[in-house]
């Protein structure tokens, strides 16, 4: 169970970790060090970074995320630290659910999927044990927070390599 701190630590945790200056330089400081130390897990929470395709500019973004492992899935909330607003993120991975997932140094594909129901109240329920302030962010908004599990993609088999024309 995870450490519980007071209702305006969670708000400062989701104001700087939603801001732009984290959510731009966090990917880079990220890959630099192998997402060891402060920026691999904080309070007691593991970060990673996923990685989409943008839904309206077709470029490459890179998000940074608390992430609950449920196996071999990730568990990713959507809250947006409370905000009215839902993050772009979202919407992304509901227009193209193929993406990337950075754990450590370690990237693979993965497939991002919203749950509801039972399993969205069985994950809301995890992550919300790891991470208390989901509790808080759900409290401050009207909308449905996003509960996406990030699926693994089997890497497609390599065929061999064909064998060089024999000389005749």
């Amino acid at each position: 169970m995870a450490k519980h701190y007071s209702s305006g630590i969670y708000r400062l945790i989701g104001a700087v970790g939603t801001s732009r200056l984290v959510t731009r330089v966090h990917p880079h400081v990220y890959r630099a060090t192998g997402g060891r130390w402060l920026v691999g897990r904080n309070f007691g929470v593991l970060n990673v970074i996923v990685t989409m395709t943008g839904r309206t500019s077709g470029r490459l973004r890179e998000v940074p995320l608390y992430a609950f492992e449920d196996g071999p899935r990730l568990v990713v909330i959507g809250s947006n630290a409370g905000s009215d607003r839902e993050p772009a993120w979202v919407g992304n991975l509901r227009a193209n659910p193929s993406a990337s997932v950075r754990v450590g140094s370690v990237v693979r594909r993965v497939h991002g999927r919203e749950v509801e129901g039972e399993e969205r109240d069985r994950l809301w329920g995890l992550a919300a044990g790891g991470y208390p302030g989901y509790e808080l962010y759900r409290t401050m908004t009207d909308r449905h927070i996003p509960v996406v599990v990030l699926e693994p993609v089997a890497e497609p088999a390599h065929e061999p390599a064909p064998e060089p024309p024999g000389e005749g």
